[in-house]
C-alpha cells in the first residue's frame, strides 16, 4: 500500500534520482534509512523501475520535435515494433486505440533525418506529423 509519504518520496526522485536518502528525508520528516527502506520496498514491489537521465536533444543537435501518427497498412504490427527499437530517433513509441495505430515522438537534427525516417515508415504504414512548436510541460 502506497501513502502519502511514499508519494512524496516518488516526487523528490522524479525530480532528481541523484537527490540523496537524507535529503529526502529532511522533506518527509524521516531518517535517510528509513527513507531507504521505502525506496527498496518500492523497487521490488516494481513500481519505481528505474532511474534515467535526461537529455537536452537540442543541445545535442536535434533540435526538431516531431509526432509522428502511423496507421499500418496491413498487420505488420510485430515487425514495426522492432523497426522502432532500432531507432534512436524515436524516443517514445505508443501502439494506441482506434486511429492511428501508433504514435511516436521523434527527435532529429534537421529535414533530412526527418524525411529519410519517414520514407522508411512507409513500408510500414502511413504518417501523419506534427512538429512541436513549444513543449510546457
Amino acid at each position: 500500500m502506497i501513502d502519502h509519504i511514499d508519494w512524496e518520496i516518488m516526487r523528490c526522485l522524479q525530480t532528481n534520482a541523484r537527490m540523496q536518502w537524507k535529503q529526502i528525508g529532511e522533506i518527509v520528516h524521516m531518517s535517510g534509512v528509513a527513507v531507504a527502506n521505502r525506496i527498496q520496498r518500492l523497487e521490488e514491489a516494481k513500481i519505481i523501475e528505474g532511474y534515467t537521465v535526461r537529455l537536452n536533444e537540442k543541445l545535442l543537435g536535434n533540435i526538431y520535435c516531431v509526432f509522428i501518427t502511423v496507421m499500418m497498412k496491413d498487420y505488420k504490427h510485430t515487425k514495426f515494433q522492432a523497426f522502432i527499437q532500432q531507432r534512436d530517433e524515436i524516443k517514445e513509441a505508443h501502439r494506441v486505440s482506434g486511429e492511428p495505430c501508433f504514435i511516436l515522438k521523434v527527435q532529429v537534427a534537421d529535414q533530412d533525418e526527418l524525411s529519410n525516417l519517414l520514407d522508411e515508415i512507409l513500408v510500414y504504414g502511413y504518417y501523419k506529423i506534427n512538429i512541436s512548436i513549444g513543449q510546457y510541460k
